[in-house]
């Protein structure tokens, strides 16, 4: 722990010799030595977070001393647990500056996502524009909107950095100036290839009439988000994302002007001020309330103000600056490596400057021939060395289809030959790999985490396919 989570904590005497180096050392040390003691080399950030010991103490501390019972009642240990579950969604819409937002407990980010798709009228005239570069918690929305009649459209991204095409998102934006509820879903970093979408597009969709669901699951982690200055309608939070724990906690952050424009088409537990069965009545709650159906996560939720309280111990400035100046190093690191014939044994996918990314990487590995090592058998080999990667398509398909040249026909005449697959079986159908690796950093990374990464990678220098390995 650094110290008490004091503001102050960063100023410790052991700064004088390195500030940021040295306080991120501390961090290691104290708060994540569970990964030396034990060997791990950790980069899956994007996946999930890791949580600090001082959260876990101050959290199970608080639990092991107090006794909190459900929310929804006067009694004493009711009021306990609501006191908590109160500060925390107050100290999220602090840390977001959001005091035009409702903060919504949910699940997760993906269950955020649902209460928008779920709820926006599309029914009523309705559009939804897409990036391409979306987590498939967001695609599915697409299918509330075709239940809905309303019709959907992808705007695509650039083969060569995976950023989005500006043009083809100017003239979506303008083609529907008569419909009446447009909902642009995008996310603030994409989830594989790190880029982060211009979120001056919030501003623009606004001024012609669009409705904005902004995922910043990937972005929040490494990157301050002021609410006040950018003002989405809809913005889907995961907290483990951010430091680990609690799991099973996210938040739709809602902003207040946006409230009406969602129909809760159903009710239950604790969304409702009054419901009635002989006139089958009801009326719902006219606060986050509405959307936080049944009881809420009460005995988590505590850990989520705690959560934060550690992140601005360190300060998110810090951590974007950390996180970044490793990522640097990494591709540097990565580009050097090469076969005894000059061929690359690493290809990094997206964008080839630093401006306007983030620390997740994809990436994938290939022989002296050229030909791709099937990312499966790169992490069972990184598996062994107990360094945490992920593999596969992350939930982003759009990422996958574009890395891997996979065209619309391809795809439309696998989906209507059969009724059932997976990314295997159309691996095997279309001849075209499926799938990357993925590299992500977080603030507890350090050097030598990066040193036994490029050292597993060095070991593919001149490393040929077996007979049958590759696609």
């Amino acid at each position: 722990m650094i110290k008490e989570f004091s503001g102050k904590a960063t100023e410790n005497k052991i700064l004088a010799r390195s500030p940021e180096d040295a306080l991120f050392e501390e961090v290691r040390k104290v708060d994540f030595n569970r990964l030396d003691t034990q060997g791990h080399v950790y980069l899956d950030y994007t996946g999930g977070g890791l949580y600090a010991q001082a959260q876990l103490d101050r959290h199970h501390a608080l639990l092991k001393k107090e006794v909190f019972g459900n929310p929804h009642s006067s009694n004493p240990t009711s009021q306990g647990a609501t006191v908590l579950v109160d500060k925390a969604r107050q100290k999220v819409l602090d840390y977001f500056n959001a005091k035009d937002y409702y903060c919504i407990f949910t699940s997760n980010a993906s269950g955020a996502l649902k209460i928008v798709g779920e709820c926006y009228p599309f029914e009523q005239d309705g559009q939804l524009l897409l990036f391409s570069d979306n987590h498939n918690s967001v695609n599915g929305i697409r299918e509330y909107c075709k239940n809905g009649g309303a019709p959907f459209e992808y705007i695509p991204i650039h083969f060569e950095d995976l950023r989005v095409d500006r043009i083809a998102l100017e003239k979506a934006l303008d083609a529907y100036p008569d419909k009446k509820n447009k909902l642009l879903a995008f996310p603030a970093q994409s989830n594989v290839s790190g880029v982060k979408h211009d979120l001056e597009w919030i501003r623009k969709a606004k001024e012609k009439g669009w409705d904005v669901l902004l995922d910043a699951a990937a972005y929040v982690p490494t990157n301050p988000l002021d609410l006040s200055q950018i003002e989405p309608d809809f913005v889907s939070i995961s907290f483990y994302k951010i430091f680990g724990y609690p799991t099973g906690l996210g938040c739709l952050l809602l902003r207040k002007t946006a409230f009406q424009k969602l129909h809760k088409p159903w009710f239950a537990g604790g969304t409702v001020s009054l419901a009635s069965v002989r006139s089958a009545d009801f009326f719902l709650q006219d606060n986050h309330e509405r959307f936080e159906d049944g009881t809420v996560n009460y005995l988590g939720i505590p850990a989520v103000k705690i959560g934060i309280d550690y992140i601005e111990s360190i300060g998110i400035g810090r951590i974007h600056d950390k996180v970044m100046r490793l990522t640097r190093l990494l591709v540097e690191g990565l580009k050097k490596i090469r076969h005894t014939n000059g061929g690359p044994v690493v290809r990094i996918f997206g964008p080839r400057e630093f401006a306007d990314r983030g620390s997740n990487i994809i990436l994938n590995l290939f022989d002296p021939d050229g030909n791709v090592i099937p990312f499966e058998s790169v992490e069972a080999e990184a598996n062994k060395r107990k360094i945490s990667l992920r593999s596969g398509c992350f939930c982003n398909p759009g990422i996958d289809e574009i890395n891997n040249c996979i065209t619309t026909e391809e795809l439309a005449q696998y989906f209507s030959s059969r009724d059932r697959g997976d990314y295997y079986d159309m691996i095997h159908a279309l001849g075209k790999m499926r799938g990357a690796i993925r590299i992500s950093i977080g603030y507890p990374t350090n050097h030598a985490d990066l040193d036994a990464f490029l050292a597993f990678i060095r070991t593919y220098v001149d490393h040929r396919l077996e007979p049958g390995e590759g696609c």
